[in-house]
């Protein structure tokens, strides 16, 4: 089995991932407010700066926390090198502020970089970037919850008696990949999304979160309390498929009850902490994303219970 022994059964989050197209504005926030509607957990965003025809992520999150009532708002995960960390802490405490506590700051080193430095960033190699990673979470943090005024004279971020925000930081998510930055999700971070999509059975899931766990207790931290958090792309079907995974192993959909079955295994039997769904197929989204909130997550949820 690939989870330890210790991980607790918690109830699971589920979301879904919805478009930054500026094209898709519209149909955006309305499937914003939708997945608010039909009790889902949360909804995700990607964040690409340098593309010019995506919305800036962090406008989408504030515009759509504002016309939502319950549902929480990540951006998966945040382009660190063109978010400095002391900019991001005083964003992501004020849409925690302005929402009730509705956010997630989902974090990344970030990937693509001769995309990123178009932006006139400096480059990092991967091993500065991880450092910039971490030294950005544990800044996040100092400058959030009230307290004394901040000074910090790090590698790549300094501020000088900076007053911290009142608002808590809220929760940490990462997108590692490499080994580096897995080990600071284990030292630092609150839960972790495998990257490319990567589910319970992978091989990527098997060969690192042992990593995040060896960090985490290095650390002195209770491995189980970080969260794992899939990505999950994959059609919902009328009729059950004769197989729900590719020659690869990856997981591509199915019926409704195929879906539950599936879910249910993860978190029973692997530790999955939560979901986010992305449509697939030519499916209306709205009509995916109803499937998806009123009839798989209830589902899995009473599984989950009995």
């Amino acid at each position: 089995m690939i989870r330890t022994p210790n991980y607790p059964v918690r109830e699971p989050l589920f979301g879904a991932g919805i478009s930054t197209a500026a094209g898709a504005a519209p149909e955006t926030l309305r499937l914003a407010a939708q997945a608010d509607e039909q009790g889902l957990d949360l909804f995700t965003v990607s964040d690409h700066p340098y593309v010019g025809g995506r919305l800036d992520a962090y406008s989408i999150v504030g515009v759509a926390l504002g016309r939502t009532t319950s549902i929480a708002g990540l951006v998966s995960v945040t382009n660190l090198p063109s978010r400095p960390a002391p900019m991001l802490a005083r964003t992501i405490t004020s849409l925690s502020a302005l929402s009730g506590g509705r956010v997630v700051l989902g974090m990344g080193a970030g990937g693509l970089w001769d995309e990123i430095t178009k932006l006139g960033v400096p480059r990092l190699g991967p091993a500065a970037a991880v450092r910039a990673l971490e030294e950005a979470i544990t800044l996040i943090r100092e400058l959030s919850g009230g307290g004394r005024p901040v000074t910090f004279d790090g590698e790549f971020y300094q501020v000088t008696a900076l007053e911290p925000a009142t608002e808590p930081a809220p929760p940490v998510w990462t997108g590692s990949v490499g080994p580096k930055s897995l080990a600071v999700t284990g030292r630092l971070a609150d839960g972790w999304i495998p990257g490319h999509a990567s589910d319970w059975l992978s091989p990527r899931y098997r060969e690192s979160r042992p990593l995040v766990d060896e960090a985490a207790a290095a650390a002195g931290r209770d491995p189980a309390d970080i969260a794992t958090i899939y990505n999950l792309p994959g059609l919902i079907t009328s009729t059950p498929r004769a197989s729900t995974r590719d020659g690869d192993g990856r997981w591509i959909g199915g019926s409704v009850g195929q879906w539950v079955e599936e879910l249910t295994g993860a978190v029973l039997e692997h530790g999955a902490s939560g979901f986010v769904h992305f449509a697939a197929g030519d499916t209306p989204l709205d009509v995916t994303l109803g499937l998806w909130a009123q009839e798989i997550v209830p589902a899995v949820r009473e599984a989950v219970k009995r």
